[in-house]
């Protein structure tokens, strides 16, 4: 009896080898991590339960182990990776704990050879799932022993947690390097910035968009890239508003300037704060191409409201008539200076076609194809003409309540024609004058530079050079203006076009109020010819229409009260009249049949050549189609022009 009861008792000294094979495994492993930790655990462990093999392993569905530590033989070995089919590995993995004390040959012949005991525990993450399993091996049996079980099951669920814990982990890197992935390959830029907008992370499409570099990020403040206009920062004040609230934005518009260049970039930008209230996360979408058609549609808008304006206007010629030395003098003049983008200043008294020059000249410019922009400088209050001519930003003043867009901008790339110059305001002459040196000028209210691409063309009726001895204006700005001046004779001095321009409007004008004039009476020729004018074309315009209305046959006749002549005019000569007003059926009329000798003395002299720099249409200061269609008009050819 006491020598069985002997034999039930644990021995102290077993006990005590227990705990020392325990708290070496223990001590072995405390520090380590990883691979680390497996290798120690598996040699410790050999070490404890008295055997000279042990490996952890990892499991690989359907049937796949790979060892992830492996002792043998007193040393780590290279890992290896088998089936699990026909090896005691399998017992464990599909069904736990597995104790072979001896006959691991017999039982399974595939297994390595020698092998007689075999222990295997099978490793579990915190859901179930088997991870792989922890085995220790030895050529002699292993009987069964309790104490060392236990300690085999401990370090069982060691190794688990630990297999578990690097599997998490590994999940955790490949999720946080997916979400890696979609940050900077994201095709919207995404940026992480502090509250004082310092960016912390932004991705490639930012960096792209923003024109900065990988380097640029720890040290890029966002709001270094906000220009210096008031409407900019009001957007970024609006944003940062909506934040400190703690609200998401709402794709706020946002204007910027890229890094790299200096380019306007507008953005659609939400933003919201992090949830530790650190930084905020934002995203935006580069609008700079919608933005800049938006605003490029505007400017159509406000061309198309200016030329619906114009042509709502009437202007008093369809083509310039004459025929006089002087007129000649001056289309010779806009011929000369119409293909350059020089600077030219018109003068002339008020009604002599100042605007029909200036139209002329744009109109044989490299520029026709461009805006035609004109502005009548004395017909705007003095405070209004400088937001005319370069526009203004909303809240510039009070009653600017939206951007305007400026006469300058509206003629880029083409012509603006400054009529009455003369009475433009002492401060606008000093921004004028920096558009003609500078080529750049900036709106009211706004800081940001405009570049202007614009031909100017002037015009005034004053003596110009008088108004700068009295102060009224700059002397630089007349400089600059008159880099090629013309001067438009009144219609006194041009007395030989009367008659033609008589015609011209008694044609244009006659269909309108139900009037046909065949003739004009001699003495009302004489009276037309014999008036000094002081109105010059724009007043004989307006005398032929009323002349019209109150005409009762098919003569035209002005009394003498309407047109008096003055005893010293009646004795300049009177030039022949042209034929009847009123062409007849196959008759060129008066006015055609200048134009056609005009053509035709033309032609001869540069021996019908009618294209190139010498030829007729150059001369003429028109197209060459334009030449061929008035000849096609006139029935002008060269073979006609030999017989007659």
């Amino acid at each position: 009896m006491a020598k069985a009861a002997d034999t039930n008792k644990t021995p102290a000294g077993d006990v005590s080898e227990d705990f020392a094979a325990l708290r070496a495994v223990v001590e072995g492993t405390a520090r380590a991590v990883g691979d680390d930790f497996f290798a120690s655990l598996v040699r410790h462990l050999a070490q404890a339960m008295g055997v000279r093999h042990a490996f952890v392993s990892e499991f690989t569905p359907p049937q796949k182990i790979r060892t992830l530590a492996f002792w043998s033989n007193g040393k780590i070995i290279d890992n290896l990776e088998y089936d699990l089919p026909g090896t005691p590995c399998e017992r464990v993995i599909n069904g736990g704990l597995c104790h072979i004390p001896s006959g691991v040959q017999l039982e399974y012949p595939e297994s390595e050879p020698g092998i007689e005991g075999y222990l295997g525990v099978p490793l579990l993450a915190r859901n179930g799932k088997v991870l792989g399993h922890l085995c220790v091996l030895d050529e002699s049996p292993m009987p069964p022993e309790p104490r060392k079980l236990s300690v085999f099951e401990i370090f069982g669920a060691r190794a688990a947690a630990e297999l578990d814990r690097l599997r998490m982990e590994q999940t955790l890197r490949e999720s946080e390097q997916r979400l890696k992935d979609l940050f900077d390959e994201a095709p919207i830029a995404y940026v992480h910035e502090g509250l004082d907008t310092r960016f912390i992370r932004a991705n490639r499409a930012a960096i792209r968009t923003l024109g900065i570099t990988a380097e640029d990020v720890p040290t890029m403040y966002g709001r270094s890239l906000i220009p210096d206009t008031p409407s900019a920062k009001q957007r970024l004040q609006d944003a940062f508003a909506s934040l400190g609230r703690g609200t998401d934005t709402s794709g706020v518009i946002l204007e910027l300037r890229r890094k790299d260049n200096g380019n306007p970039l507008f953005i659609q930008w939400w933003s919201k704060p992090d949830p530790g209230g650190q930084y905020t996360r934002t995203m935006f979408i580069d609008i700079t191409e919608r933005v800049l058609m938006e605003q490029e549609n505007l400017k159509l808008q406000a061309q198309n409201v200016y030329l619906r304006e114009e042509i709502k206007s009437v202007h008093n010629f369809d083509e310039i008539i004459g025929a006089s030395a002087g007129l000649m003098d001056v289309l010779e003049s806009v011929r000369r200076v119409a293909p350059t983008d020089a600077t030219t200043l018109i003068m002339g008294e008020t009604g002599t076609g100042k605007e029909l020059i200036a139209r002329a000249i744009h109109s044989s410019s490299n520029r026709a194809d461009n805006p035609f922009i004109k502005i009548n400088c004395a017909a705007l209050p003095a405070g209004l003409v400088e937001s005319e001519l370069f526009g203004h930003e909303r809240g510039a003043f009070s009653g600017a309540i939206q951007r305007r867009i400026g006469r300058f901008e509206l003629a880029q790339g083409g012509t603006i024609f400054l009529d009455e110059i003369g009475e433009v305001p002492a401060d606008v002459q000093v921004k004028l004058l920096r558009v003609l040196q500078e080529r750049e000028f900036e709106r009211i209210g706004g800081n940001q530079t405009i570049k202007c691409d614009v031909r100017v063309i002037a015009a005034t009726n004053r003596d110009l050079p008088k108004a700068i001895r009295e102060g009224a204006f700059r002397a630089d700005l007349y400089y600059r203006l008159n880099v090629f001046p013309i001067r438009l004779p009144a219609l006194r001095e041009r007395v030989a076009d009367i008659p033609l321009l008589v015609q011209f409007f008694v044609q244009k004008y006659g269909p309108r109020v139900g009037r046909r004039m065949d003739t004009v009476a001699a003495d009302t020729m004489h009276r037309l010819t014999h008036y000094q004018w002081p109105g010059n074309i724009r007043e004989l315009e307006n005398i032929i229409e009323r002349a019209l209305i109150l005409a009762t046959g098919a003569e035209l006749k002005i009394d003498a009260d309407v047109l008096p002549v003055s005893a010293d005019d009646s004795e300049r000569p009177t030039p022949a009249a042209p034929a009847p007003a009123g062409p007849r059926a196959g008759e060129a009329s008066g006015l055609d049949q200048v134009q056609r000798e005009h053509i035709v003395n033309t032609l001869q002299k540069t021996n019908w050549v009618i294209e190139g720099a010498r030829g007729a249409a150059s001369r003429l200061g028109m197209k060459p189609a334009t030449l061929r269609h008035r000849m096609k008009k006139l029935g002008i050819s060269r073979e006609r022009a030999s017989d007659a």
